[in-house]
């Protein structure tokens, strides 16, 4: 019987794959599972597997010799131990912390046997010493693997690579002839399923060679065995192309059957340089299916709003335009005007608004939601505004009830740590339309909020609440015009993709008169000339961030964390200021009254972590000293930096580094040094990093891609958005668009299962 891509994984033992046993195809279910994002292991199939992709490939007739190695390199290279063994670290640890190891491995190879490299990772926990003495047995001297990662020159210049997970070593079978044969012993590892390999599977482990992340207990050797079989065994005529033929040949695209293929187990006749660039024919067919598929849904879920009919019409008119003149205390910026204009278009429209307002940090995005706001209730509708924290929330409040006031209009907050009478009145005047405003968190999509004639919803900080809750929030209302608005600055062809069920706004300019913040990277020998900083600005009656990205002490990396640090800063360094702590394990409560006393100038220096990235305006605090800079990423740094810089005084960043920085991050922080971009800021972070931490379409319950990347595939992303439109317009009423649309509905890996 052969294999079919609805196959179910825990039924694969049973189509004749070597050593794996029904035990073992389970195993394989349940650890596909979350990949596949399916909570129920039964429905974990074949076609889940095939897309389970390779990281990475290797070819393994041409590694690179050591000797070729430079500081920073990234680089897979065939070793063979000399010398491998555990020792104890960190012997004035906490004695109720297990004890903490290291594992070292001292390898060579032909071109360097003089210099070798080292190979190291961390052990710790109550069975260290066991799982060490495993390691020795595997890594005996002689024994030849493969080791890849960024080698860094240490203190001697030893090239050395650090592990996070040592199942990324792959064990070789030894070669006659090679240094240290006589004394290798790879035999004893044959208990170990990922370490044995079928003789007759040679082929696939040597010459190009896929590599695979680990998954559960299998890892990649074995892995690339059970990848060989199946696609040995599969009915490839089950494998069904679903776009349409037309597009295949337009665009010049693989099969399906041909991409799943290969995409595992390149062709010789494909360079290893296209895949390692993500440009074999494979790799352009799998990344336009995940491309084609977004773009398709989110246009046809745009189609699908526009028909529906608009529950307020708000006309902009000269007395409305003539009244926010009056209220505004200052003159819009040429990019705010512009925007403005595109949110009054909308409003003005017959098809419900749904607009994203991305801008840098304090470029006035939230003005331009109070003016939409503003024309909403000119026109007897009434406005939300819904804000991720309490303490945000109220921050709006009183920037509202400050340019409103006079206007006549009712504005009230709604939060969860209201009194239950004060709710039930603001939720009883909600209803019966008495307040024209209201501002709050989540508690205004409570299913017991009810709005009297709810015209304009606006969502702050975006990638903090999901698709759902902006569907919720529209369903309040009489279909209300939603604008959203985001901190986080990309390219405006990304966030078109990105936020492909709205239409985007870019707001890329700087209100005039600002300070810029100027921004130094420090190392750990400037530290004192730093809290010498922090005493100086707070003596000129300012305030300070200190931020950690830990909140408690890591026995695995050398990063200071926010608690013990907090403790060291308040005690031994600034015994006589008032320092506070802010972390997200915290209560909600406890940290809002923590920003308040801040806020209220009841602190001087606030210790946190990365909680504060999105949070209130402080005008006093002037300074900022990021700790271990160099593991953030670009735009989380500049979100941190935005934090500062709010009043009128000059105001610093400080980027404190540790002693040892990779090339990567002297070239990421020195960025920072030279630009207060946001948007070049994103752009060279993307390049850097990737989207998946950059955009947070996790958080904002938009689809994450397995193979495409918005940055890299740019050109396939343009032709898969251009191919989708051809089809919701031109040929819309083509049996191929009908097809489309019917699979739409289907395709689980775009979850629209609701469209339609």
């Amino acid at each position: 019987m052969q294999l079919k891509l609805d196959t179910p994984i825990i039924e694969l033992h049973r189509h004749s794959i070597a050593r794996l046993t029904s035990a073992m195809s389970r195993k394989l279910a349940v650890a596909l599972a979350p990949a596949a994002t399916k909570p129920n292991v039964d429905d974990v199939t074949v076609e889940d597997l095939l897309n389970y992709f390779p990281a990475r490939y290797e070819d393994r007739s041409h590694f690179i010799s050591i000797d070729k190695i430079e500081d920073g390199m990234e680089a897979a290279v065939e070793l063979s131990v000399r010398n491998a063994a555990g020792m104890r670290v960190g012997r004035t640890r906490d004695p109720r912390k297990p004890p903490l190891y290291i594992f070292e491995i001292t390898g060579g190879d032909a071109g360097r046997l003089l210099k070798p490299v080292m190979v190291k990772w961390f052990v710790s926990g109550k069975n260290a010493e066991q799982i060490l003495g495993w390691h020795e047995d595997r890594f005996k001297r002689g024994t030849r693997f493969v080791a890849y990662g960024r080698w860094e020159a240490d203190n001697r210049g030893t090239l050395t690579l650090k592990l996070a997970k040592p199942e990324e070593l792959e064990i070789l079978p030894p070669k006659e002839g090679t240094l240290f044969e006589a004394e290798a012993n790879v035999n004893d590892t044959d208990e170990l399923e990922e370490d044995i390999s079928d003789p007759t599977l040679t082929t696939i482990h040597t010459g190009r060679v896929p590599i695979y992340r680990k998954l559960g207990p299998f890892q990649t050797k074995r892995l690339r065995e059970i990848m060989n079989a199946v696609l040995k065994n599969i009915d490839h005529t089950t494998i069904i192309d679903e776009l349409p033929k037309d597009l295949l040949e337009r665009q010049g695209l693989a099969s399906r059957a041909q991409a799943l293929a290969e995409i595992h187990f390149p062709p010789d006749s494909v360079s290893i340089t296209e895949y390692e660039m993500f440009r074999s024919p494979a790799h352009r067919r799998l990344i336009f299916d995940e491309f084609f598929w977004l773009a398709f849904s989110m246009q046809l879920l745009r189609g699908q709003r526009e028909k529906e009919p608009k529950g307020s019409i708000i006309e902009v008119t000269e007395r409305t335009k003539k009244r926010l003149k009056e209220l505004l205390p200052f003159t819009l910026t040429g990019s705010q005007k512009k925007v403005v204009g595109e949110i009054f278009s909308d409003l003005k429209g017959d098809k419900p608004m749904n607009r994203l307002v991305q801008g840098d940090v304090g470029s006035g995005k939230t003005i331009v939601a109070f003016l939409a706001m503003f024309a909403t209730m000119d026109n007897g509708y009434q406005s939300a505004l819904m804000a991720p924290t309490e303490i945000l929330a109220e921050q709006h409040l009183r920037n509202a009830l400050r340019i409103f006031d006079g206007s006549g209009y009712r504005i009230e907050l709604l939060i969860g740590s209201l009194k239950a009478a004060q709710k039930r009145k603001v939720q009883e005047d909600l209803a019966t339309g008495d307040i024209d405003m209201i501002i709050g968190t989540h508690a205004i999509i409570q299913d017991n909020v009810k709005f009297d004639r709810l015209g304009l919803a606006v969502i702050d900080e975006q990638h903090r609440f999901g698709v759902l809750q902006r569907a919720h929030l529209r369903a309040l209302g009489l279909n209300p015009d939603i604008l959203v608005m985001t901190a986080t600055p990309i390219p405006r062809s990304l966030a078109m993709t990105v936020y492909g069920d709205l239409e985007v706004s870019t707001i890329d300019e700087l209100p005039p008169g600002r300070t810029p913040i100027k921004t130094v990277v420090c190392g750990e020998d400037q530290r004192e000339g730093v809290y010498r900083g922090i005493e100086r600005e707070i003596k000129l009656g300012r305030q300070a961030y200190v931020v950690y990205p830990l909140i408690e002490e890591s026995a695995k990396i050398d990063l200071k964390a926010a608690t013990k640090m907090y403790d060291d800063l308040r005690l031994r360094v600034f015994p006589r200021l008032t320092v506070g702590l802010l972390h997200g394990k915290m209560k909600a409560a406890e940290k809002e009254a923590i920003m308040r006393a801040f806020v209220g100038g009841e602190i001087d220096i606030l210790v946190s972590t990365t909680v504060i990235e999105v949070g209130v305006d402080v005008p006093n605090a002037s300074l900022m000293v990021i700790e271990h800079a160099e593991r953030f990423g670009l735009s989380q740094l500049h979100q941190l930096r935005g934090r500062v810089g709010r009043g009128s005084d000059q105001s610093y960043c400080v980027l404190l580094t540790g002693d040892k920085k990779t090339a990567v991050a002297k070239e990421r922080l020195g960025i920072m040094e030279q630009t207060s971009d946001g948007f070049k800021i994103a752009e060279k972070d993307l390049e850097i990093r990737g989207q998946g931490e950059i955009l947070g379409t996790r958080q904002s319950g938009l689809q994450t891609f397995r193979m495409a990347n918005i940055v890299r595939d740019l050109d396939i992303l343009v032709a898969a958005r251009n191919e989708a439109t051809e089809y919701l317009t031109r040929k819309r009423l083509s049996p191929e668009t009908s097809a489309l649309i019917k699979q739409t509905r289907a395709y689980k890996n775009v979850r629209l299962g609701s469209v339609g």
